[in-house]
Order: structure tokens, then sequence, then C-alpha cells
């Protein structure tokens, strides 16, 4: 019951000002309950239209925390969820506060009923998976006139949201997976406030909390959902939720002390493209046009960084430069990346089935067999990583992503325990990606430390030898750019003279900023118009000349 699925509910509401008061029809009181519970004798017709905000009563109102001074409000599934984001002064805190339809007693008690009663026969009805809303409104319908309840509009719908919310949602935190500013989402045990991370207010308390066997049972239903078992002989378990998200499970008190746990990584539903980076401020359009003509030309990249620095994403991104109809395989434990690729093949691990599991080894292996021109691995951590370096050592592109917070890291990381990759096959990879999650200012921000060249192995000292193409400098905010071997290598093999070089660099900046100019970060528009340059860049380039569009040297 996304916010954008709701326009069968009739026009999205007016977000609640703070001064809004809720509609006076709300059923409450024994006198009411007692009456309602008469009538249930004689049965009862509900004869309910689809909601209008415009003309039916609110189903939710706020007005606001004492002690707190709210700093933004949007809704997060129109007309039933929105948040507040509040501010203590004193405490110099922020709070997360979900506002959702408040349920009278006699409300609560019937929803207790409904959830058992709907449950059955919504098993049983052929047409949950296609049209749930539909399903799940002619069952309460139903169950709402067997009962004898005369429910107006607003009572049906606040019935209808927290029905929906158990079933087909995420019960208490379904509002939190509809808001796109939220990243993650972590519970630390019962009785203690759920936490999320916002991307503008960072890591965030919520008013949401669970209770000790609300939560057990709760981790068992996430496991359930997401085709996983998770007991108390085996209490931990990562897996993938439906919409992709990532989470991370913890049964009981077997690993933590204080209880069941969970974190949720948010999947998100739209790509970042290499705009998007450009916007944020992550590389600028130099290092942009650099990586475009690397993966045009072939060259293999690992993408490193700490937990939360936005290595995958950046992956993703830089994947959307692979030239079309290249042969391209992806290899993950938990579905993450989404290209716009017409010859992509996408494979996911699958764990946790005995003498069945097929890790990253045996389809970084099969794919192989594929004869793919661009291998896309999720993380490398172990074995599959000599397989990965001999793909590259025998011609194919490959890119993953690796736990590391700078290039020594990597290079130490990649030469010992447990992935063990000889120096030797090590010098075939041309680029280190080191991304990091930090501060500039008072702001929090994902930015690539450095683009790395890998030179070879040093025949002095035996060490490898790398140079920073570009490094991020952290007092301006700005990117320092050195020599590149790399160009270099491409500029000979394409048979460029070094001014072609530089105005093929500078075409593609360009090019770039001019998508940035007018705002192109859909990833299926901007894989497409980058399509259409790699077909007839002198047409694309002639495009922007007639917008005047000039790139402005920085």
């Amino acid at each position: 019951m996304a916010q954008e699925d709701s326009g069968d509910l009739g026009e999205v509401a007016d977000l609640p000002s703070k001064n809004d008061e809720q509609d006076g029809g709300r059923l409450s009181g024994i006198g009411r309950f007692l009456s309602q519970t008469a009538r249930a004798l004689a049965g009862s017709t509900v004869d309910i239209d689809n909601y209008d905000p415009k003309r039916h009563g609110s189903l939710v109102s706020f007005d606001g925390l004492d002690g707190y001074e709210e700093l933004d409000r949007y809704w997060l599934n129109v007309p039933f969820a929105f948040v507040s984001i509040n501010y203590d002064p004193e405490e110099t805190d922020y709070l997360y506060y979900i506002v959702e339809p408040d349920l009278s007693e006699f409300e609560k008690q019937l929803l207790d009923r409904l959830i058992e009663d709907v449950r059955a026969p919504l098993l049983y009805r052929d047409d949950v998976a296609d049209e749930p809303e539909t399903a799940l409104r002619e069952e309460l319908r139903k169950r709402l006139e067997e009962y004898g309840v005369l429910a107006d509009e607003e009572m049906f719908y606040r019935l209808f949201y927290y029905l929906y919310r158990s079933f087909q949602g995420y019960g208490q935190i379904d509002p939190v997976m509809h808001d796109p500013y939220v990243e993650d989402i972590s519970c630390d045990g019962p009785g203690m406030p759920v936490f999320i991370y916002h991307e503008d207010y960072t890591d965030v308390q919520t008013n949401i909390v669970y209770e000790e066997e609300e939560l057990y049972n709760y981790v068992i239903q996430l496991a359930q959902r997401s085709g996983r078992h998770v007991s108390v002989s085996n209490p931990v378990v990562s897996t993938t939720l439906p919409d992709g998200s990532r989470i991370e499970l913890m049964l009981g008190e077997e690993v933590t002390p204080k209880g069941s746990a969970f974190t949720i990584r948010k999947y998100a539903e739209e790509a970042f493209t290499p705009i998007d980076l450009l916007n944020y401020g992550t590389i600028d359009d130099r290092m942009l046009a650099y990586m475009w003509l690397a993966i045009e030309n072939n060259r293999s990249l690992i993408f490193a960084g700490g937990t939360a620095a936005g290595k995958t994403t950046s992956m993703n991104a830089m994947s959307m430069f692979i030239p079309p109809r290249s042969k391209v395989i992806s290899i993950e434990d938990t579905r993450e990346l989404s290209l716009y690729h017409e010859n992509w093949l996408s494979a996911v691990t699958r764990e946790q089935m005995g003498d069945s599991d097929i890790g990253m080894y045996d389809l970084l292996r099969s794919s192989l067999r594929h004869r793919p021109e661009y291998i896309l691995v999720g993380e490398v951590r172990g074995e599959e990583a000599i397989t990965l370096f001999q793909a590259m050592n025998t011609g194919h592109t490959t890119y993953s992503t690796l736990h590391a917070d700078s290039v020594q890291t990597v290079i130490n990381r990649l030469e010992n325990n447990p992935i063990n990759v000889p120096r030797a096959m090590v010098t075939s990879l041309d680029i280190l990606w080191v991304q990091v999650l930090t501060k500039s200012g008072d702001e929090r921000v994902r930015r690539a430390r450095a683009i790395s060249e890998i030179e070879g192995i040093d025949q002095r000292t035996g060490e490898l030898d790398y140079s920073n193409t570009y490094r991020w400098n952290s007092t301006e905010d700005s990117f320092r750019e050195n020599n590149s071997s790399v160009l270099e290598g491409i500029r000979e093999d394409r048979g460029w003279s070094q001014s072609e070089l530089l105005e093929e660099l500078r075409n593609r900046r360009r090019f770039l900023r001019f998508l940035q100019h007018e705002g192109v970060t859909d990833y299926r528009r901007f894989t497409a118009i980058v399509n259409k340059y790699y077909t007839d860049p002198e047409e694309v380039l002639n495009h922007i000349d007639k917008t005047e569009f000039e790139l402005s040297e920085e």
C-alpha cells in the first residue's frame, strides 16, 4: 500500500497541520461498544465508498510534541501515515515521530479479532497476489457485516490500514519502509527505541518500540517472509527481503543478551547514476570522464570502503558506462545491483540449503562459461577472489567491492588470509576506488577518497607500486588530479595523440555536465543517453552546442 498506489482512495490528502482536529465520528466509549455488540446479533450492511480525504474526515491528526521544535513533516503513506521530525534543544537530539490513525478502545478490540478472522479467508483467495488491497477491503467489509458493526468510511479505512500493515506491510516499521530518505532501520532489542539513518538528519531515534514477545515473533516473521528459517539453534540470519532490502536478524538471547534484534538496509528502487554522484559531490566531472574511458576500454576495478560508505552504489553507477550490448554478468549474495542493460545476467547465491548451497565461488566459475565481457561481483571475501583475478588475467573486465578504507588496506586484504591472491595476480587489477563516509564541515558526506592505479611490482622492494590519480582534499572538499598511466595506455591502444585524448576527455566532461544541468538522474534515461553517445557522439555534441551549453573550467 505504497503512497503512489493510493490513487483509488481518492485525491491525495493535504498534509495535516498541527491544529487539525480528528473527525468527531470515531467509535469509542462503553455505551457505544455495548450497542454495537448487541447489533451484531442482527447483522448489518457496510456500504463503503473509496476513501476521499477531500470529502471524508481526516484519518490522522497531530498537534506537535511538548518540548520539541518541529523541523519537518511529510507523508510516508498517503493518507494514512506521515512523519514529524522534531528537535529537542535541551538534549540536542532529533526524534523521528511517526503519526498513524488513532484507534478507539472498541476499534482496537475489533482489530484484534479481525486479524484472526480475516487471515484464513485471505489465504484461500485467488486475487490476493494481484489485487491485495481489493481482496482485503472485501474481506474486511464481510467481517464487519457479520459482526453487525456499522462502520463509516473513516473507521473502515482506519481498520483497513492496520490490517494491510499487518498482512502486506512490515508492521510497526511499515511507514519507515516507505520513506525514501531513510537508508537503515535498526532495532537493538525489546523495550528500546528503533533507530533510523536519515539522509538529512543521520542517526535518529524513532517513537517505535517493540515488546519482548512481539519482537521475538517479528524476527521470525521477517525470516519467513524472506524464505529463511531462524531459530534458537540458528539464531543469526543474513538475508534479503522481497523488496530487495538487506536484513540481519538475531533471535532471542543466544547471541544478543538484550534479546532479539534486526537491522534493515533498505533497497533503493531507483539506482543512483553517475550524475547523482556528481550532484552529491562524491566525485567531480573530471573523475567521471576518466572512469567512463576506463570502463569503455576494459580496465578492471575494485571499489573499496567501510560500512555504508556507498561502494556498491558507486560500482552500480559506474557500470552504467558499460557499452551497450556487451555481455554483463553480476554475482551477489543479496541483490543490490540494478542496471538498464539489455545483455545482463543477474545471479544471486543460495545458502543454508545443506548440500545444495550455491556460493559466490560456484557462480563465478559458472559465469566464465557464459563468455561475459564484464563481470560484476558484489563483494570478494574468500576463495572466489582467486577465480576473479584469474578472469582478469584471461581478458575479462571485472568489477567488485571490498571492505577496506585505504589503498594499502585493500592490497593487504587481497594478499593475506582468507583471500590470498598472489601478488603477481594483483597486478592485473587496473584501478582502486576508495570511498569513505565522513564529515565535511557539519555535513556527513560520501567521498571518493582516492582513485589509484596499480602500476606493477617494484623491482627494488618487491612491493606493489601504485599511484593516486585523484585524491580528495578534505580541507577544501575538492579533488586533486595527477598523471595517469591508465589514460596513457588507453591513448596508445586507441592510437590517439595527446591532444585527441584531452579533447575526448573534455567532450565527455561537457556531456556529463550537460546531463547534470538537465537533471538526468533516472538510471534508465541516463543509460539510454549514454548509449546514444556511443552510437553517434558527434550528433550528441552538436545537440549540446545548439543549447549553447558551455563547460566551465573550475
